[in-house]
């Protein structure tokens, strides 16, 4: 798969390591180099993807807020 083009900036390649599949929507963790990321998404676009763990994947996060809090 490749994405001609795309104004996501912040990209990370990687492997599904685990779904938590629920009714409607679903928890897909990515290990990237960069870490692990979890991203919500619905059930039906599990599917639709044909997302099973070992899915080579790109997360592609674009977010008008980081909120921090301070430890």
């Amino acid at each position: 798969m490749s994405i001609p083009q795309i104004n996501v900036r912040n990209q990370f390649r990687g492997v599904v390591k685990e779904i938590v599949e629920g009714s409607v929507v679903s928890e897909v963790d990515v290990e990237t180099p960069a870490g692990v990321f979890t991203s919500v998404i619905t059930t039906r676009s599990v599917k639709n993807l044909n997302l099973e763990l070992g899915s080579e994947v790109i997360v592609l996060i674009k977010s008008t807020e980081v909120a921090l809090a301070k430890l």
